[in-house]
C-alpha cells in the first residue's frame, strides 16, 4: 500500500485546506499521446467509486484510483524542494522491512 511521509501529509493537509474544506490528493492513470499510462495527481473533494483510501496520522486522505493501485503499491509518497525551492511531491520506493 501507498505510503505517506510526515512532510508530504502536512503539504497535503495543508494544499486542501487551502484549495477547498477537506477532500484530498488523488493519484489516476491518463492515457498519453503516444498509448502509455501517465500518473497524474489532482486535489479532489472525495474518492471516487472503487478508489483506495489511504488515511495518514495527521488525517490527511490519499485517493488512489483503482487502476493506478497496483504500480503505487510498494511506493512513498514525500515531498521534495524543487530548483527554485518549491515543494513539491515525489515518489520513491519503500525501503524493505
Amino acid at each position: 500500500m501507498l505510503a505517506v511521509t510526515d512532510a508530504a501529509a502536512r503539504a497535503i493537509e495543508a494544499l486542501t485546506n487551502e484549495e477547498q474544506q477537506g477532500g484530498g490528493l488523488r493519484f489516476s492513470l491518463q492515457a498519453s499521446q503516444d498509448s502509455s499510462a501517465q500518473l497524474a495527481l489532482a486535489v479532489t473533494p472525495r474518492p471516487e467509486d472503487g478508489d483506495q483510501v489511504v488515511t495518514a496520522d495527521n488525517g490527511a486522505h490519499v485517493y488512489v484510483e483503482q487502476s493506478a493501485t497496483q504500480f503505487l503499491d510498494d511506493k512513498v509518497l514525500d515531498v521534495q524542494p524543487n530548483a527554485d525551492g518549491e515543494l513539491s511531491f515525489a515518489l520513491a520506493t519503500q525501503p524493505p522491512l
